[in-house]
């Protein structure tokens, strides 16, 4: 079997939030239920759930996306960090996010937050555009696909491009390989297409397959793709590229939050057409990929880690902090870069782990490395140094920060034990005072000597000695 095709997804991040809880009575002073014994789970959202998702299915993916420095972003670039790798465009104004709240499992109410939209392309977005083997644009309508439009116009005419649109996103880029609309998007953009009333009101309703095939073959004349794949929800897809159009049905009726679902269709298709399948092969296993994720219970199935959650599913660093904090355990948390991991880092992760119940690791970033190492550093990238900290068994969970120092995210974390190797003077450490603060303790760890990353890497830079003379 061949490897599978490495994926550009191109989009708007977004942030999302359940808060989930019992509701039991409703409140004295308005009709209004009360949710009680709330807790909160956040998960990547839109173009980020899509990269999330398709990085779960084994492929290596890059996410283009515009971030900035609110909470939102930091959240979002934790919840990617070890399985996505991030091409960040500038973001004016905050990241979205959307709250919802739930009792039984049901949605109440959802909160918006967020303005933000994608500043101009920067030169390494183009340059990852124009290098992609397979490209998703998952656009809500916040701009990034915009300001890469001339690329992913050329992209188009040379590689499959997959384009989940949006109602207040533009049109996808002519030759798209496959357009993916649910039943609802696809009867709105028909309805800006054409000023017959029949059609834009058809009484069967968006969700027929009759109005289903209407609307496919107007847009699929109209925006110049070679196909077009509209969502039914449980029903499964119809897929519209020549004169007859295919129903692709669900295998089995699903019924759940269906939150995500089309975002795991198009990354499953986008995947798979990158691999060279025929449109027909893409649309029938992003149907049984779409039914099968809101069987597993839908975004309810993707936690920190974008794995299905189950009991051996690591948490997230902030949820485990507060789970070991809530039982009386002592949470102690180690930083650095660990670029090169050798048996000095993996001593000092022994050592601190023992000094509590769980051991979170604040890995430096990337960027974060560079402007402490210098311009050649870090050798290994956060993705990968993050995914060789969690095979530690004495780690339980990393989150990597993007500042010089990591004061931002120990205060989210707050752990009673802050470990840090070699000969620092506790006063010299400036995070020092932030951990006190709280009543926790700075602990110094000897590192082994003559273990590092820099003797390492000046070590495999010099040449091999020559054989002694005589030898075979």
């Amino acid at each position: 079997m061949t490897a599978r095709a490495p994926l550009v997804v191109v989009g708007d991040a977004l942030l999302d939030e359940d808060v989930h809880g019992r509701v039991e009575r409703l409140a004295p002073d308005a009709p209004v239920p009360v949710v009680s014994g709330a807790r909160a789970v956040r998960r990547p959202g839109g173009a980020a759930l899509a990269a999330r998702l398709a990085a779960r299915d084994g492929r290596e993916v890059t996410l283009v996306t515009a971030l900035g420095a609110d909470p939102a972003s930091r959240a979002v670039r934790e919840l990617l960090a070890g399985s996505v790798r991030l091409v960040e465009l500038p973001l004016s104004g905050t990241l979205p996010r959307k709250t919802r709240v739930l009792g039984a499992d049901r949605p109440l109410l959802r909160l918006d937050e967020g303005d933000g939209r994608a500043g101009e392309a920067t030169e390494e977005a183009r340059s990852v555009v124009r290098a992609a083997r397979g490209l998703l644009v998952a656009d809500y309508g916040r701009g990034a696909a915009d300001v890469l439009r001339a690329g992913l116009e050329r992209a188009a005419a040379r590689t499959p491009v997959v384009w989940d649109p949006h109602p207040r996103g533009g049109p996808p880029v002519p030759g798209t390989r496959l357009v993916t609309p649910s039943a609802a998007e696809a009867a709105g953009f028909a309805r800006r297409l054409t000023d017959d009333p029949p059609h834009g009101s058809a009484p069967s309703g968006p969700g027929t397959l009759e109005r289903a095939v209407r609307d496919a073959g107007l847009l699929l004349d109209a925006w110049g793709a070679a196909a077009v794949a509209v969502t039914l929800g449980e029903r499964g897809a119809l897929l519209t590229h020549g004169e007859t159009p295919l129903f692709v049905p669900a295998a089995v009726s699903a019924h759940g939050d269906a939150c995500g679902a089309g975002d795991r269709f198009a990354a499953t298709a986008a995947g798979l057409l990158a691999d060279e399948a025929l449109p027909e092969e893409a649309v029938r296993a992003a149907v049984a990929a779409a039914t099968r994720y809101v069987a597993e219970g839908g975004a309810a199935s993707v936690v920190a880690d974008g794995r299905p959650e189950t009991a051996s599913a690591p948490p997230g660093a902030r949820e485990l902090a507060e789970r070991v904090r809530a039982r009386g355990g002592t949470v102690a948390a180690a930083g650095g870069c660990f670029d090169l991991l050798h048996a000095g880092h993996v001593a000092l992760l022994e050592a601190a782990r023992r000094t509590g119940d769980c051991l979170i690791v604040c890995l430096n970033s990337d960027a974060s490395v560079r402007r402490r190492k210098g311009p050649g550093r870090p050798l290994v990238e956060a993705a990968d140094r993050m995914r060789v900290l969690n095979a530690l068994e004495c780690v339980d969970a990393v989150a990597v920060f993007d500042e010089d120092t990591p004061e931002r995210l120990l205060g989210e974390l707050r752990p009673h034990i802050w470990a840090k190797g070699g000969d620092y003077a506790r006063s010299a450490l400036p995070e020092t005072r932030l951990v006190e603060s709280w009543g926790g303790q700075v602990l110094l760890l000897p590192y082994l000597d003559g273990r590092s990353t820099t003797t390492l890497a000046e070590r495999a830079a010099r040449p091999p000695a020559p054989a002694p003379e005589g030898t075979p």
